[in-house]
Order: structure tokens, then C-alpha cells, then sequence
């Protein structure tokens, strides 16, 4: 391609992928408006993008709960989340938590949106609404007179305690781990506003990036069944002829206005084919999806035409995060493996196993069987209770630690892949196995299942427990109670 036929080359402003077209809400030109006078005259493509995130229905509130976008990097990520942050500061007087995967990356974007408010010579309009800046590392805050406010974070395992705020923004949202989600999550759920929002920004995952957060989000939002999430992304499908550079201008909308294709052509020279891809182009290995933890072929492998007869079973129970649903599964030691099922999965509101209360049938079974695994914060610790209260053996029953889930989650991967775990191939449980990725628990390597898409994965967590109480029980059937 000659230079000539590259110069016309701009960046293609509408995405891949993006919400069905609503309604245009005013707050969208308020917002430009307002960006546009401090500087921050937004691209149609990042118009495109706050008309998804500010989109409302018809009583006002936000449309859309959570917010992903992808795109490849230098595009003006940034700017975007300064102009809707900056909007929701002066106009809406929200309270925001700009949260960050590194100090340095929070630290910078407190001082870009700082700038606005101490410029008391260009903008004293902005520099009359403070009512303090902090600027403690680690503690960096603009607070204003209005009762908006936006304090910057680094993410770590208890990052947002301590916070209540209408916004949780995550920038480079390819790093964020589930545990660092679940500790930021509830600073949102007594939003002042009583319209709480999540707002998601990065990239396509690299090889050490633990992208589940981002990866699950994006593949919701590609379905387009909730009607909650709004994801907009610029990528291409797959590696395919990465010297095409209209492919660079399909995913790079601001190709021509801040990014020039020679700087890219450096970085194509550079680059791997898959990190140019990615990086550039916006590919999802994989397409984007979470690979499977327990292919198909391992799985079958292990089903058997019966399961073995004799041996005291171990019961798991699994309670779903929301704590409406809950699944209890056997398993049962049979010479070097063990063998799992599921025995039922019910709604906590009512839980019976066929006609019998789960309580009831639990108490039975506690006579005969090695152990009993219990987990989720939704119900456990009320089950093990009343278990307790009922009479079942306390040195069978307990609820698992963090050590002990991620040693059962290692155990029942390892006992498939060695062919060392046998099943019947009940729907239910192969529909929950073939649903299941891994996700990160800890800081040591350590992981648990979490579901494909919109899978579910209940009965694989309960035989994942079970498996776990018939390794640990001892030939007498009794299982110290503290090493759950």
C-alpha cells in the first residue's frame, strides 16, 4: 500500500460491539457540553460511548448498571472516563471511586482531574466548588461544596472498604480479580444517589493478566441478555493479516486525530503477531472467551456405566452467591479414585431433597456418612448451625476454609485429568463441568471455578466439596473438624 493510500486512512468510529440503539439522553450533550468547555471535546466515537453509559429510562435512572469498554490502547480511554467523572462531579454531584491496578495509574489520573479544579485563573468556576483536595498518596480525593466527590484507589484484596459511593469506576479492567471485585462491589450498594453505577475500562487480557473479571463481562455483554450491561468494543476476530492497516483503522477510532499509523507501523515491527494483535487490533484470544478448565474429551473419559457399591459417602453443599439456590452432591472413595454425583440442587427459600427438607435428610444421612463440606457466605454458616442444633455429628460437619477450597478444587482437576474420578454422566453435573473456568483465590497461585458466560456451576462446587470431605475422611468415617 502506498503512503499516499495510508494517509486517507481514519479511524472507524462506530464499534464491533455495542448495546442495541436507545433513546439519546440529554445527559449525553450535557455532558459533551461540559466537557467541551474544559477542554475535553469529545470524538463521535467516545460520544457513541457515553450515549451507552448515559443512556436512562423513563424514571431517570442510568439504564445500564454496569459499563464495559474495549479498546486498544492511546485511543483516549482516558479522556472518557475524565469527561462522565467530570460530569457526574459538577452536574449530578455524585461520589466516585476511581479505582486503578497500580498506584502510579491512579496517582496520574487524580492529577488530570485535580488539574480541572486548581486552575482558579482559567476555570475559577470549578476552583469555587472545592471544598478540599487531598492529595496523601494513597488518599489522593477532590471533594466538592455540591457533595460530589471522587477519591483514587489502588486495587488490592481489601481495596473500597471503608468507602460508599454512587460510582465504582475500574480502569484497567483486564487486571481485576474476582477477589478484588468482591471487596470493591459493596461500596456501591447504598449508593447516595439510590442509582448506582460500575464503569469498566482496558484491554484484552495478555498471558499474565488475570482477565476473568473483564472476560465474563465481556462475553454477557457480546450475548446481550442482560439488559443491565452496556459493552462497547473496538477489536477484530481473530490475528488474521496483521499487516492490513485498514484492520488498524477498524479498531482504532482515533486513528488520524491522536494516533498516527507511523508509530504503528514501529510498533508492528516490534511486536509479536499475537501482542500486536492484541494490543492494537483489540483481539480476545480465544475469541474472548474464558478457556474451559475440563475439556469435553477428560470428562468423558472418567464416566462410568455404574457407580461403585459399599464405602461411607461424603456430602457436599453449595450454597449459590446470591444464597437463593443451593446443590448437595456425594462422593465416595472406591480404591485409588473417588466417585461424584449430584443428589439435588433446590432453592434455599424451601430446600428439600425429593420430599424431604434438606436439614431432615442431612441429619439421617450424618449417622452413616464420612463428612459433611459446607460453603457460601450466603447460607452456610446458618446450615451448619442448625445441623449442630439437630444433633449431627460436629466432627463430621464444617464449613471449608479458603486453604481447603483451593486444595479441593485442585484435588477434583487433577483426580479428572488422572482419570481418577468417576461419574454417571448425569446431565446436570456435565452441563455445570463443561460450564467451568478457573478463577483466581489468594495471592499464591491458588483458584477456584468460576462459570463460562452465562453457565452455572453450583453442582460442580458441590462435588468439588464432597471429593474434597472423602480424601480428607479417615477409614473410621470421623474427619477432624478443623481442618475445614
Amino acid at each position: 500500500m502506498t503512503t499516499s493510500q495510508t494517509a486517507v486512512l481514519s479511524g472507524v468510529q462506530e464499534p464491533r460491539y455495542r448495546p442495541s440503539a436507545r433513546k439519546r439522553s440529554a445527559h449525553v450533550d450535557d455532558c459533551a457540553f461540559l466537557a467541551n468547555a474544559y477542554g475535553l471535546t469529545p470524538d463521535p466515537w467516545q460520544t457513541t460511548v457515553l450515549e451507552c453509559w448515559l443512556a436512562t429510562e423513563k424514571d431517570g435512572r442510568m439504564r445500564a448498571g454496569r459499563c464495559g469498554l474495549a479498546v486498544p490502547r492511546q485511543n483516549g480511554k482516558n479522556a472518557i472516563l475524565e469527561m462522565i467523572e467530570l460530569y457526574f462531579l459538577v452536574v449530578l454531584h455524585r461520589k466516585i471511586l476511581h479505582t486503578a491496578h497500580e498506584v502510579k495509574t491512579a496517582r496520574k489520573a487524580f492529577l488530570r482531574l485535580a488539574g480541572f479544579f486548581e486552575n482558579d485563573r482559567q476555570w475559577p468556576e470549578l476552583a469555587a466548588l472545592v471544598k478540599e483536595i487531598r492529595r496523601t498518596n494513597g488518599q489522593e480525593a477532590v471533594v466538592l461544596h455540591n457533595g460530589g466527590s471522587i477519591e483514587f484507589i489502588a486495587r488490592s484484596r481489601g481495596s473500597g472498604r471503608g468507602y460508599t459511593v454512587d460510582v465504582l469506576v475500574c480502569d484497567e479492567a483486564q487486571e481485576l480479580t474476582d477477589e478484588q471485585l468482591e471487596a470493591l462491589l459493596p461500596t456501591i450498594s447504598s449508593a447516595p444517589s439510590g442509582d448506582p453505577q460500575q464503569i469498566y475500562t482496558g484491554t484484552p487480557p495478555g498471558p499474565t493478566s488475570p482477565g476473568t473479571v473483564f472476560c465474563r463481562m465481556r462475553e454477557a455483554g457480546i450475548a446481550r441478555k442482560d439488559p443491565r450491561l452496556s459493552w462497547v468494543e473496538w477489536s477484530v476476530a481473530e490475528v488474521g493479516d496483521i499487516y492490513d492497516r485498514h484492520r488498524v483503522a477498524a479498531t482504532n477510532p482515533a486513528l488520524g486525530i491522536r494516533l498516527q499509523m507511523s508509530v504503528i507501523d514501529d510498533e508492528l515491527g516490534q511486536m509479536t503477531p499475537e501482542g500486536y494483535a492484541r494490543e492494537r487490533l483489540g483481539w480476545w484470544s480465544d475469541h474472548g472467551s474464558t478457556p474451559p478448565a475440563i475439556p469435553k474429551p477428560l470428562w468423558d473419559a472418567c464416566k462410568v456405566d455404574k457407580a461403585p457399591t459399599g464405602g461411607k459417602p461424603s456430602f457436599g453443599v453449595k450454597f449459590s452467591v446470591d444464597g437463593e439456590r443451593a446443590s448437595l452432591a456425594a462422593a465416595v472413595a472406591h480404591g485409588e479414585s473417588v466417585h461424584v454425583e449430584v443428589i439435588a440442587q433446590m432453592a434455599t427459600a424451601a430446600p428439600m431433597v425429593g420430599d424431604v427438607p434438606l436439614v431432615d435428610w442431612l441429619v439421617k444421612a450424618g449417622r452413616t456418612c464420612s463428612s459433611l463440606v459446607i460453603d457460601g457466605k450466603a447460607g452456610a454458616g446458618a446450615l451448619e448451625a442448625e445441623l449442630l442444633k439437630r444433633g449431627f455429628p460436629g466432627s463430621k460437619a464444617g464449613r471449608i476454609t479458603v486453604d481447603g477450597a483451593i486444595t479441593a478444587h485442585a484435588q477434583t482437576l487433577d483426580a479428572i485429568q488422572s482419570a481418577r474420578l468417576t461419574h454417571v454422566g448425569q446431565p446436570a453435573l456435565t452441563t455445570a463441568v463443561l460450564a467451568a473456568a478457573k478463577r483466581s483465590i489468594g495471592t499464591a497461585g491458588g483458584w477456584g471455578w468460576q462459570p463460562i458466560g452465562d453457565g452455572d456451576v453450583l453442582d460442580l462446587e458441590a462435588a468439588t466439596l464432597a471429593l474434597y470431605g472423602a480424601k480428607r475422611s479417615k477409614p473410621s468415617g470421623r474427619v477432624p473438624r478443623r481442618i475445614y
